[in-house]
Protein backbone atom coordinates (compact mmCIF):
# COMPACT_ATOMS: atom_id res chain seq x y z
CA UNK A 1 0.00 0.00 0.00
CA UNK A 2 1.30 3.69 -0.90
CA UNK A 3 2.63 5.78 1.67
CA UNK A 4 1.08 9.62 1.48
CA UNK A 5 4.06 10.90 0.15
CA UNK A 6 4.10 8.65 -2.95
CA UNK A 7 0.39 9.10 -3.06
CA UNK A 8 0.80 12.70 -3.61
CA UNK A 9 2.99 12.06 -6.24
CA UNK A 10 0.68 9.54 -7.77
CA UNK A 11 -2.25 11.84 -8.17
CA UNK A 12 -0.42 14.33 -9.74
CA UNK A 13 0.88 11.60 -12.64
CA UNK A 14 -3.08 10.01 -13.03
CA UNK A 15 -4.04 14.19 -13.05
CA UNK A 16 -1.58 14.77 -15.99
CA UNK A 17 -2.98 18.26 -17.71
CA UNK A 18 -4.25 18.89 -14.65
CA UNK A 19 -1.85 19.02 -11.76
CA UNK A 20 -1.33 22.38 -12.24
CA UNK A 21 -4.87 23.45 -11.87
CA UNK A 22 -5.15 20.90 -8.64
CA UNK A 23 -2.06 22.86 -6.74
CA UNK A 24 -2.14 26.27 -8.20
CA UNK A 25 -1.71 28.75 -5.62
CA UNK A 26 -3.82 31.31 -7.79
CA UNK A 27 -6.89 28.95 -7.44
CA UNK A 28 -6.54 28.29 -4.34
CA UNK A 29 -6.81 31.99 -3.22
CA UNK A 30 -9.86 32.13 -6.15
CA UNK A 31 -12.67 30.51 -7.07
CA UNK A 32 -12.36 26.74 -6.55
CA UNK A 33 -14.28 23.63 -5.55
CA UNK A 34 -12.21 20.62 -4.35
CA UNK A 35 -13.01 17.48 -4.67
CA UNK A 36 -11.61 14.49 -2.57
CA UNK A 37 -10.97 11.39 -4.88
CA UNK A 38 -10.45 8.32 -2.83
CA UNK A 39 -9.23 5.44 -4.91
CA UNK A 40 -7.69 1.98 -4.79
CA UNK A 41 -5.53 2.27 -8.09
CA UNK A 42 -3.28 -0.34 -6.03
CA UNK A 43 -4.05 -4.07 -4.24
CA UNK A 44 -6.39 -7.03 -5.24
CA UNK A 45 -9.28 -4.43 -6.40
CA UNK A 46 -7.14 -2.28 -8.37
CA UNK A 47 -8.11 -3.82 -11.65
CA UNK A 48 -12.16 -2.38 -10.88
CA UNK A 49 -10.87 0.56 -8.83
CA UNK A 50 -8.62 2.01 -11.71
CA UNK A 51 -11.65 2.40 -14.52
CA UNK A 52 -13.74 3.89 -12.10
CA UNK A 53 -11.70 6.90 -11.21
CA UNK A 54 -10.46 7.22 -14.28
CA UNK A 55 -14.29 7.92 -14.96
CA UNK A 56 -14.25 10.35 -11.98
CA UNK A 57 -11.46 12.44 -12.72
CA UNK A 58 -12.06 12.74 -16.48
CA UNK A 59 -15.42 14.03 -15.59
CA UNK A 60 -13.98 16.70 -13.17
CA UNK A 61 -11.59 17.92 -16.19
CA UNK A 62 -14.61 18.06 -18.51
CA UNK A 63 -16.50 20.14 -15.52
CA UNK A 64 -13.79 22.51 -16.21
CA UNK A 65 -14.19 22.46 -20.24
CA UNK A 66 -17.56 23.05 -19.98
CA UNK A 67 -16.81 26.29 -17.88
CA UNK A 68 -16.67 25.15 -14.36
CA UNK A 69 -19.72 24.90 -12.01
CA UNK A 70 -21.37 28.30 -12.51
CA UNK A 71 -18.20 29.75 -13.05
CA UNK A 72 -16.44 27.96 -10.63
CA UNK A 73 -12.99 25.77 -11.40
CA UNK A 74 -12.85 22.24 -9.84
CA UNK A 75 -10.23 21.10 -7.99
CA UNK A 76 -8.87 17.58 -6.98
CA UNK A 77 -6.76 15.46 -4.86
CA UNK A 78 -6.42 11.52 -4.98
CA UNK A 79 -5.47 9.18 -1.59
CA UNK A 80 -4.71 5.82 -2.56
CA UNK A 81 -7.05 3.26 0.04
CA UNK A 82 -6.38 0.17 -1.09
CA UNK A 83 -9.48 -0.69 -0.34
CA UNK A 84 -8.72 -0.70 3.16
CA UNK A 85 -11.00 0.76 5.94
CA UNK A 86 -7.91 2.07 8.18
CA UNK A 87 -6.60 3.60 5.14
CA UNK A 88 -9.95 5.25 3.86
CA UNK A 89 -10.13 7.16 7.25
CA UNK A 90 -6.75 8.38 6.91
CA UNK A 91 -6.94 9.34 3.77
CA UNK A 92 -10.30 11.23 4.73
CA UNK A 93 -9.12 12.79 8.05
CA UNK A 94 -5.89 14.30 5.07
CA UNK A 95 -8.21 15.90 2.44
CA UNK A 96 -10.99 17.38 4.90
CA UNK A 97 -9.19 20.12 5.96
CA UNK A 98 -8.51 21.55 2.45
CA UNK A 99 -11.72 22.40 1.54
CA UNK A 100 -13.25 19.17 0.94
CA UNK A 101 -17.12 19.75 0.57
CA UNK A 102 -17.96 16.07 -0.42
CA UNK A 103 -16.70 12.58 0.24
CA UNK A 104 -16.88 9.52 -2.20
CA UNK A 105 -15.97 6.19 0.07
CA UNK A 106 -16.24 3.75 -2.87
CA UNK A 107 -16.15 1.77 -0.39
CA UNK A 108 -18.73 0.19 2.21
CA UNK A 109 -16.98 -0.71 4.92
CA UNK A 110 -15.05 3.06 5.05
CA UNK A 111 -18.64 4.33 4.74
CA UNK A 112 -19.66 2.90 7.85
CA UNK A 113 -16.57 4.44 9.85
CA UNK A 114 -17.27 7.65 8.06
CA UNK A 115 -20.55 7.61 9.06
CA UNK A 116 -20.58 8.47 12.41
CA UNK A 117 -17.59 11.66 11.22
CA UNK A 118 -19.27 13.41 8.52
CA UNK A 119 -22.18 14.66 10.62
CA UNK A 120 -19.05 16.13 13.05
CA UNK A 121 -17.17 17.35 10.41
CA UNK A 122 -20.43 18.83 7.85
CA UNK A 123 -19.27 17.09 4.96
CA UNK A 124 -21.66 14.91 3.40
CA UNK A 125 -21.11 11.08 2.26
CA UNK A 126 -21.82 9.74 -1.55
CA UNK A 127 -22.40 6.71 -1.64
CA UNK A 128 -23.92 5.96 -5.16
CA UNK A 129 -24.92 2.07 -5.29
CA UNK A 130 -23.41 1.17 -2.32
CA UNK A 131 -22.64 1.97 1.43
CA UNK A 132 -25.58 1.42 4.58
CA UNK A 133 -28.83 0.53 3.04
CA UNK A 134 -30.98 2.43 5.60
CA UNK A 135 -28.84 5.24 5.22
CA UNK A 136 -31.72 5.76 2.06
CA UNK A 137 -33.86 7.45 5.10
CA UNK A 138 -32.43 10.87 5.21
CA UNK A 139 -34.55 11.67 8.99
CA UNK A 140 -31.94 9.88 10.31
CA UNK A 141 -28.96 9.52 8.36
CA UNK A 142 -28.71 13.43 7.32
CA UNK A 143 -24.95 13.00 5.56
CA UNK A 144 -25.44 9.96 3.79
CA UNK A 145 -27.01 9.90 0.30
CA UNK A 146 -26.82 6.55 -1.40
CA UNK A 147 -27.96 8.06 -4.20
CA UNK A 148 -29.39 5.77 -7.37
CA UNK A 149 -29.91 2.33 -5.67
CA UNK A 150 -28.69 0.39 -2.21
CA UNK A 151 -27.94 -3.01 -2.25
CA UNK A 152 -31.49 -3.56 -1.23
CA UNK A 153 -32.21 -2.35 -4.64
CA UNK A 154 -30.18 -4.59 -6.09
CA UNK A 155 -31.15 -7.23 -4.17
CA UNK A 156 -34.57 -7.07 -4.27
CA UNK A 157 -34.85 -6.17 -8.25
CA UNK A 158 -32.84 -9.49 -8.90
CA UNK A 159 -35.36 -11.43 -7.20
CA UNK A 160 -37.85 -9.95 -9.55
CA UNK A 161 -35.55 -10.92 -12.44
CA UNK A 162 -35.74 -14.94 -10.72
CA UNK A 163 -39.34 -14.38 -10.45
CA UNK A 164 -39.76 -13.50 -13.81
CA UNK A 165 -37.73 -15.80 -15.25
CA UNK A 166 -39.67 -18.75 -13.40
CA UNK A 167 -43.07 -17.76 -14.37
CA UNK A 168 -44.22 -15.49 -11.50
CA UNK A 169 -42.75 -14.97 -7.63
CA UNK A 170 -44.89 -18.24 -6.86
CA UNK A 171 -42.97 -20.45 -8.64
CA UNK A 172 -39.93 -19.44 -6.46
CA UNK A 173 -41.67 -21.35 -3.58
CA UNK A 174 -39.15 -24.23 -2.68
CA UNK A 175 -36.33 -22.62 -4.54
CA UNK A 176 -32.62 -22.67 -3.54
CA UNK A 177 -30.77 -19.22 -4.07
CA UNK A 178 -27.01 -19.29 -2.84
CA UNK A 179 -25.45 -15.59 -2.18
CA UNK A 180 -21.88 -15.68 -2.84
CA UNK A 181 -20.69 -12.81 -1.28
CA UNK A 182 -17.32 -10.44 0.00
CA UNK A 183 -17.37 -11.42 3.52
CA UNK A 184 -17.27 -7.68 4.51
CA UNK A 185 -19.59 -5.00 5.27
CA UNK A 186 -20.18 -4.69 1.42
CA UNK A 187 -21.16 -8.16 0.99
CA UNK A 188 -23.36 -8.67 4.00
CA UNK A 189 -25.50 -6.04 2.83
CA UNK A 190 -27.93 -7.74 1.28
CA UNK A 191 -28.92 -10.45 3.59
CA UNK A 192 -32.21 -8.79 5.12
CA UNK A 193 -33.66 -8.28 1.95
CA UNK A 194 -33.26 -11.46 0.87
CA UNK A 195 -33.97 -13.14 3.76
CA UNK A 196 -37.42 -10.86 3.63
CA UNK A 197 -38.31 -12.47 -0.16
CA UNK A 198 -37.32 -15.65 0.88
CA UNK A 199 -39.97 -15.67 4.11
CA UNK A 200 -42.50 -14.08 1.42
CA UNK A 201 -41.62 -15.99 -1.84
CA UNK A 202 -40.84 -19.90 0.31
CA UNK A 203 -37.59 -19.84 -1.10
CA UNK A 204 -34.20 -20.75 0.34
CA UNK A 205 -31.25 -18.71 0.44
CA UNK A 206 -27.97 -20.80 0.92
CA UNK A 207 -24.94 -18.06 2.82
CA UNK A 208 -21.48 -18.68 0.99
CA UNK A 209 -19.03 -16.27 2.65
CA UNK A 210 -15.68 -15.70 0.65
CA UNK A 211 -12.53 -14.67 2.63
CA UNK A 212 -10.92 -10.90 1.15
CA UNK A 213 -9.71 -11.19 -1.35
CA UNK A 214 -11.64 -14.12 -2.75
CA UNK A 215 -9.27 -15.80 -4.76
CA UNK A 216 -9.37 -18.89 -2.94
CA UNK A 217 -13.14 -20.53 -3.73
CA UNK A 218 -12.48 -24.14 -3.91
CA UNK A 219 -14.38 -24.80 -0.87
CA UNK A 220 -17.30 -22.56 -2.21
CA UNK A 221 -17.82 -24.34 -4.95
CA UNK A 222 -17.77 -27.87 -3.78
CA UNK A 223 -21.01 -26.74 -1.88
CA UNK A 224 -22.55 -25.61 -4.92
CA UNK A 225 -22.13 -28.24 -6.50
CA UNK A 226 -22.99 -30.42 -3.53
CA UNK A 227 -26.19 -28.44 -2.76
CA UNK A 228 -27.28 -27.67 -6.22
CA UNK A 229 -28.84 -23.99 -5.81
CA UNK A 230 -30.89 -23.37 -8.45
CA UNK A 231 -29.38 -19.98 -8.56
CA UNK A 232 -26.27 -17.88 -7.30
CA UNK A 233 -25.90 -14.76 -7.12
CA UNK A 234 -23.04 -12.78 -6.68
CA UNK A 235 -21.65 -10.26 -4.88
CA UNK A 236 -18.15 -9.76 -5.15
CA UNK A 237 -15.70 -7.24 -5.73
CA UNK A 238 -12.29 -7.43 -7.56
CA UNK A 239 -10.36 -10.80 -8.22
CA UNK A 240 -13.37 -12.53 -6.50
CA UNK A 241 -16.10 -11.74 -9.78
CA UNK A 242 -13.41 -13.56 -12.04
CA UNK A 243 -12.41 -16.26 -9.67
CA UNK A 244 -16.13 -17.04 -8.77
CA UNK A 245 -16.19 -17.42 -12.45
CA UNK A 246 -14.09 -19.63 -13.51
CA UNK A 247 -14.70 -22.20 -10.53
CA UNK A 248 -18.34 -21.77 -12.27
CA UNK A 249 -16.83 -23.06 -15.37
CA UNK A 250 -14.33 -25.78 -13.05
CA UNK A 251 -17.45 -27.58 -12.02
CA UNK A 252 -19.87 -27.15 -14.23
CA UNK A 253 -22.41 -24.46 -12.97
CA UNK A 254 -24.48 -22.44 -15.65
CA UNK A 255 -23.47 -19.14 -15.89
CA UNK A 256 -26.72 -18.40 -16.94
CA UNK A 257 -28.28 -18.98 -13.23
CA UNK A 258 -25.30 -16.94 -12.30
CA UNK A 259 -26.96 -12.96 -11.26
CA UNK A 260 -24.57 -10.62 -10.12
CA UNK A 261 -24.50 -7.39 -8.60
CA UNK A 262 -23.21 -3.94 -10.17
CA UNK A 263 -19.99 -4.57 -8.85
CA UNK A 264 -19.44 -7.82 -10.66
CA UNK A 265 -20.75 -7.03 -13.59
CA UNK A 266 -17.93 -5.40 -15.49
CA UNK A 267 -15.08 -5.65 -18.00
CA UNK A 268 -12.76 -6.63 -15.94
CA UNK A 269 -14.70 -9.33 -14.31
CA UNK A 270 -15.21 -11.56 -17.19
CA UNK A 271 -12.44 -10.72 -19.70
CA UNK A 272 -10.31 -13.24 -17.92
CA UNK A 273 -12.81 -15.82 -18.65
CA UNK A 274 -13.96 -14.82 -21.83
CA UNK A 275 -16.52 -17.39 -23.47
CA UNK A 276 -16.31 -18.85 -20.26
CA UNK A 277 -18.17 -16.43 -18.69
CA UNK A 278 -21.13 -16.49 -21.82
CA UNK A 279 -24.22 -16.20 -20.56
CA UNK A 280 -23.13 -14.64 -17.13
CA UNK A 281 -26.13 -12.09 -15.99
CA UNK A 282 -25.92 -8.85 -13.52
CA UNK A 283 -27.73 -6.03 -12.50
CA UNK A 284 -26.48 -2.39 -13.80
CA UNK A 285 -27.06 0.25 -11.91
CA UNK A 286 -28.94 2.17 -14.31
CA UNK A 287 -26.25 2.56 -16.51
CA UNK A 288 -24.47 0.00 -18.54
CA UNK A 289 -21.49 0.30 -20.92
CA UNK A 290 -22.02 3.24 -22.92
CA UNK A 291 -19.51 3.95 -25.55
CA UNK A 292 -22.22 5.72 -27.73
CA UNK A 293 -23.47 8.09 -25.13
CA UNK A 294 -23.32 12.40 -25.39
CA UNK A 295 -21.03 12.41 -22.21
CA UNK A 296 -18.88 9.82 -23.41
CA UNK A 297 -18.37 11.62 -26.78
CA UNK A 298 -17.85 14.91 -25.10
CA UNK A 299 -14.64 13.29 -22.88
CA UNK A 300 -13.09 12.10 -25.96
CA UNK A 301 -13.16 15.61 -27.51
CA UNK A 302 -12.75 17.90 -24.64
CA UNK A 303 -10.28 15.79 -22.38
CA UNK A 304 -8.63 12.57 -24.45
CA UNK A 305 -8.51 14.89 -27.37
CA UNK A 306 -6.91 17.54 -26.10
CA UNK A 307 -4.21 14.86 -24.10
CA UNK A 308 -5.81 15.36 -20.81
CA UNK A 309 -7.41 11.64 -20.69
CA UNK A 310 -6.70 10.09 -16.87
CA UNK A 311 -6.66 6.77 -18.25
CA UNK A 312 -6.46 5.02 -21.71
CA UNK A 313 -8.68 5.81 -24.19
CA UNK A 314 -9.94 2.41 -24.97
CA UNK A 315 -11.59 2.02 -21.67
CA UNK A 316 -13.85 5.36 -21.86
CA UNK A 317 -17.28 3.97 -21.73
CA UNK A 318 -16.79 0.93 -20.26
CA UNK A 319 -19.18 -0.09 -17.50
CA UNK A 320 -16.99 0.51 -14.64
CA UNK A 321 -15.68 4.11 -16.35
CA UNK A 322 -19.16 5.01 -16.90
CA UNK A 323 -19.81 4.37 -12.82
CA UNK A 324 -17.07 6.83 -11.85
CA UNK A 325 -18.45 9.36 -14.54
CA UNK A 326 -21.99 9.29 -13.17
CA UNK A 327 -20.44 9.24 -9.21
CA UNK A 328 -18.73 12.40 -10.08
CA UNK A 329 -21.37 14.14 -11.95
CA UNK A 330 -23.84 13.45 -8.55
CA UNK A 331 -21.20 15.58 -6.69
CA UNK A 332 -20.73 18.50 -9.30
CA UNK A 333 -24.65 18.35 -8.97
CA UNK A 334 -24.98 18.51 -5.71
CA UNK A 335 -22.71 21.39 -5.64
CA UNK A 336 -24.49 23.42 -8.79
CA UNK A 337 -27.85 22.79 -6.89
CA UNK A 338 -26.39 24.45 -3.43
CA UNK A 339 -25.32 27.15 -5.49
CA UNK A 340 -29.06 27.77 -6.36
CA UNK A 341 -29.70 28.49 -3.50
CA UNK A 342 -27.09 29.88 -1.91
CA UNK A 343 -25.55 31.62 -4.62
CA UNK A 344 -24.25 30.99 -8.30
CA UNK A 345 -20.31 31.58 -8.87
CA UNK A 346 -19.66 30.76 -5.24
CA UNK A 347 -17.86 27.93 -3.89
CA UNK A 348 -19.87 25.82 -2.05
CA UNK A 349 -19.56 24.57 1.51
CA UNK A 350 -19.99 20.76 2.76
CA UNK A 351 -23.69 22.32 4.42
CA UNK A 352 -24.26 23.80 1.62
CA UNK A 353 -23.60 20.96 -0.71
CA UNK A 354 -25.56 18.92 1.72
CA UNK A 355 -28.42 20.63 1.20
CA UNK A 356 -27.94 20.24 -2.59
CA UNK A 357 -27.77 16.70 -2.40
CA UNK A 358 -30.97 16.75 -0.19
CA UNK A 359 -32.74 18.48 -2.59
CA UNK A 360 -31.66 17.20 -6.29
CA UNK A 361 -34.26 17.67 -9.25
CA UNK A 362 -32.10 15.88 -12.04
CA UNK A 363 -35.44 15.70 -14.41
CA UNK A 364 -34.78 13.77 -17.75
CA UNK A 365 -34.07 17.27 -19.82
CA UNK A 366 -31.27 18.47 -17.15
CA UNK A 367 -29.72 14.47 -17.78
CA UNK A 368 -30.22 14.69 -21.42
CA UNK A 369 -28.30 18.07 -21.33
CA UNK A 370 -25.45 16.81 -19.26
CA UNK A 371 -24.93 14.01 -21.79
CA UNK A 372 -26.92 11.48 -19.86
CA UNK A 373 -29.63 10.74 -22.38
CA UNK A 374 -30.55 7.03 -22.43
CA UNK A 375 -27.99 6.16 -19.37
CA UNK A 376 -29.66 7.62 -16.40
CA UNK A 377 -33.52 7.91 -15.46
CA UNK A 378 -34.19 11.13 -13.33
CA UNK A 379 -33.12 11.77 -9.96
CA UNK A 380 -35.01 13.67 -7.12
CA UNK A 381 -34.45 13.62 -3.35
CA UNK A 382 -35.82 14.79 -0.47
CA UNK A 383 -35.24 14.68 3.44
CA UNK A 384 -37.19 11.62 3.77
CA UNK A 385 -35.27 10.35 1.25
CA UNK A 386 -31.56 10.23 0.29
CA UNK A 387 -32.00 7.82 -2.61
CA UNK A 388 -33.11 9.59 -4.98
CA UNK A 389 -34.27 6.89 -7.93
CA UNK A 390 -34.66 2.86 -7.44
CA UNK A 391 -34.38 1.77 -11.10
CA UNK A 392 -32.08 -0.84 -12.57
CA UNK A 393 -31.55 -3.42 -16.03
CA UNK A 394 -29.94 -6.09 -16.61
CA UNK A 395 -27.24 -6.87 -18.79
CA UNK A 396 -25.53 -10.18 -20.02
CA UNK A 397 -22.27 -10.99 -21.08
CA UNK A 398 -22.00 -12.43 -24.73
CA UNK A 399 -18.53 -13.39 -24.54
CA UNK A 400 -17.41 -10.22 -26.25
CA UNK A 401 -19.32 -7.52 -24.88
CA UNK A 402 -22.49 -6.79 -21.84
CA UNK A 403 -25.38 -6.20 -23.70
CA UNK A 404 -29.02 -4.88 -22.25
CA UNK A 405 -31.49 -7.74 -21.79
CA UNK A 406 -33.92 -5.79 -20.29
CA UNK A 407 -35.78 -2.79 -19.61
CA UNK A 408 -36.03 -0.28 -16.57
CA UNK A 409 -37.07 -2.43 -13.66
CA UNK A 410 -37.97 -0.64 -10.20
CA UNK A 411 -37.40 -2.03 -6.81
CA UNK A 412 -40.49 -2.58 -4.52
CA UNK A 413 -40.41 0.20 -2.05
CA UNK A 414 -43.68 -1.28 -0.61
CA UNK A 415 -41.06 -3.52 0.68
CA UNK A 416 -37.78 -1.95 0.90
CA UNK A 417 -39.50 1.20 2.70
CA UNK A 418 -40.52 -0.73 5.84
CA UNK A 419 -37.08 -2.11 6.08
CA UNK A 420 -35.03 0.93 5.80
CA UNK A 421 -36.95 2.64 8.64
CA UNK A 422 -36.51 -0.07 11.04
CA UNK A 423 -33.06 -0.60 11.08
CA UNK A 424 -32.77 3.71 10.41
CA UNK A 425 -34.79 3.52 13.52
CA UNK A 426 -32.82 0.88 15.25
CA UNK A 427 -28.78 3.24 13.97
CA UNK A 428 -30.80 6.61 15.86
CA UNK A 429 -31.87 4.49 19.09
CA UNK A 430 -28.08 2.88 19.43
CA UNK A 431 -26.52 6.25 18.63
CA UNK A 432 -29.42 8.07 21.06
CA UNK A 433 -30.45 10.29 18.15
CA UNK A 434 -33.82 12.17 17.28
CA UNK A 435 -35.66 11.82 13.25
CA UNK A 436 -35.12 15.28 12.05
CA UNK A 437 -38.04 17.67 12.26
CA UNK A 438 -39.81 19.72 10.07
CA UNK A 439 -37.92 22.48 10.47
CA UNK A 440 -34.36 20.88 10.07
CA UNK A 441 -35.45 19.74 6.97
CA UNK A 442 -35.63 23.23 5.77
CA UNK A 443 -32.84 24.21 6.96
Amino acid sequence: MLKFKTLAQAALIASAGFSALATSPAFAQAKEQFFPVLVYRTGAYAPNGVPWANGYVDYLKLTNARGGINGVKVTFEECETGYATDKGVECYERLKGKGASVFQPLSTGITFALTEKAPVDKIPLITAGYGRSESADGNVFKWNFPLLGTYWTAADVLVQQLAKREGGADKLKGKKIALVYHDSPYGKEPIPLLQERGKMHGFEVQLLPVTHPGVEQKATWLQIRQQRPDYVLLWGWGVMNSAALKEAVATGYPRDKMYGVWWAGAEPDVKDVGDGAKGYNAITMQHGAEPNSKVVQEILAQVHGKGQGTGPKDEVGSVLYMRGVVHAMLAVEGVRRGQDRYGKGKVMTGEQVRWGLENLALDQKKLDGLGFANVLRPISTSCADHQGANWARMHQWDGKAWRFTSDWLQADEALIKPLVKQAADKYAAEKKLSRRDAADCQS
